[in-house]
Order: C-alpha cells, then structure tokens, then sequence
C-alpha cells in the first residue's frame, strides 16, 4: 500500500509532502505552482510553491558595499551577475522582486543602539592602510559626492550600477535600518510582506552571514518559508559563507540542487524555462544557487541561475 501524504503546519502556511512523487508542497493547496525538481538529498524530490506568493529579495547590493570606491569586496562582485539572472528568472515566473536596502533618515539615527553604531564605526578606532576609510559611523559624510554613510538618497546607498539594468518599475522598493530588514513588524518589507500576502522568500545579497542571514532568520522564526540563493550572496567574512549555509542547512530535512530547467504547473498545463534564464552549463566552480533546508525550506543549487 502507498505511503499516505504528510501534512504538516497551521491552515493557514501548511507544506504537504507526497511520497509517490517525492514532493514537498508549500504552496497551500494554490492552483498556481512552481515545482523545482532536485538532485540531491533523498533522490527526485521536488519542492513546490505558489509564485503568486514569494518574493525575492535582493539584499544590501548597494554602491558602499560592491564599488571599488568604498570597498574590495570580491565574494560581493561575483554575486551580481547571477543575482541578476535570478531577478530576471524570478519575473519570468511570476515571483515578486523586493531590493531591500540601507536608507537611513535622521530620525534613525536619533534613536540608533550604540551596538549597531560600533560595528560602523572600527575604522576610527583603528585606522586602515589598504583600504578607503569608509566605516567612521552610520550618516557620515563620506566625501567625493558619495553622501552621508547609508542614507536615503545618496550615491553610497544607491543600487550598485551592473544591477540597476536589472530593475524594473514592478520591482519594490524598501528601505531597512538595521542588520535585518525584519527585526520587528513596524519595519517596511515586514508590511509589504503581509499586504502582499507573500508566504515564501527567496534571499540574494550581501553580507550573507550579516545582513542576509539576519533577515532570513527573522522571516524563519516569523513564520516566512525561507530559500537562501547562495551564488547570489556574498560575504567580507572569512569562514563566514560555510557557517551561515551550515547554520541553515542543519534546521533538518535534507539538502538539494536546483536543476537548469524549472516546471511550471499552472491549471494543469506545464512549461519549462530555457537554459539561458537558469544560467550556463554546470562546472564545479558555479554549482550553488539555492541555499535552504528543512523548516527554513531547502536549498537548492545549480549552475548560477
């Protein structure tokens, strides 16, 4: 006799897993589906979710942290090329794309935790010698026209140029003014989320143990499915990748790659995206996309979609 289905979660953000076809279902019982099929963790399991309900969300990917003015960040560089395949593959299947950004006012600043302050200030308690001297305080005025430091409307907290072709006028926009853009539900992107009723979030962006992580892990303990994009993220930290994806993968069920092609079942019809919107052909050098597991969601890898 076959295995019965196991259902799992509240009404309202239920995940079903069918054991006939290996699929875990987060999209609560929505005619819309997107199905990626996997390649690793137990064989042939297939993840589905409601595009209609998830969002990605670009993280962080601003002219401070990428341009070579402010900061070498060479793990940062290599995620903006895929991340912008993954934007323009997100709208192609109906998923929302968020940019969610440092855009301090004054006000912000007023009230600012000196804890948060401190990690922006090193550079004046000890000077650098091989680098620009850009961490002397949130709103500082960093010189050259680049504006005060991570404030709303300036050049340093402007979208980092290679991925501004990638933005489109159905893209929102939201600013944050901490480490996590979810730290409590007055915050911007935690409306947008409700209002939209956007159930799964997938992450891009940097710092991925920092900025990243922080917003994926209040969205997991909010109740929000979570899906890291791991070749879409990057970080300063050494080590810090390997802790932050060990971190999320460990909430258990499994692991799993994301493949080049991704099914689209929607009424019963199905059609699948071409090579060119997933990325190129697989090397051992580009094989991570999707990071994620078990009650964060999975994470699911490939080529650099």
């Amino acid at each position: 006799m076959p295995e019965q289905p196991l259902t799992i979660g509240p009404p309202s953000n239920t995940w079903t897993y069918d054991p006939t076809s290996k699929t875990w279902d987060l999209s609560n019982s929505s005619e819309k589906k997107l199905t990626f099929p996997t390649t690793e963790g137990i064989a042939d399991t297939r993840v589905t979710v409601d595009p209609s309900k998830t969002a990605l969300v670009v993280v962080g990917m601003q002219n401070f942290f990428l341009d070579a003015s402010c900061m070498e960040h060479p793990n940062g560089l290599k995620a903006v090329e895929p991340t912008g395949w993954v934007v323009e593959w997100c709208r192609e299947v109906g998923v929302k794309v968020i940019w969610l950004n440092w855009g301090l006012t004054d006000s912000d600043i007023s009230t600012m935790p000196p804890s948060i302050q401190r990690g922006f200030m090193r550079d004046l308690i000890i000077i650098p010698s091989t680098r620009p001297q850009i961490y002397t305080g949130l709103g500082s005025d960093l010189g050259s026209s680049k504006g005060r430091t991570l404030f709303s409307s300036t050049w340093n907290a402007a979208i980092y140029l290679p991925l501004t072709k990638h933005i489109s006028p159905s893209d929102i926009h939201v600013s944050k003014n901490r480490m996590s853009g979810l730290w409590n539900d007055a915050q911007p992107l935690w409306k947008t989320l409700m209002e939209a009723g956007t159930g799964t979030l997938l992450f891009a962006g940097v710092n991925t143990d920092q900025c990243v992580l922080g917003t994926l892990v209040d969205a997991f303990n909010a109740g929000w499915n979570c899906v890291l994009t791991d070749d879409c993220c990057g970080t300063t930290t050494e080590g810090g990748r390997e802790v932050s994806l060990w971190n999320v993968s460990e909430i258990p069920i499994r692991l799993s790659h994301f493949l080049p092609f991704v099914d689209i079942e929607d009424g019963g019809s199905g059609r699948y995206l071409p090579r060119r919107i997933c990325g190129g052909s697989r090397t051992a050098s580009s094989e991570s996309v999707f990071w994620s597991a078990g009650l964060f969601c999975w994470w699911i890898a490939d080529t650099g979609i």
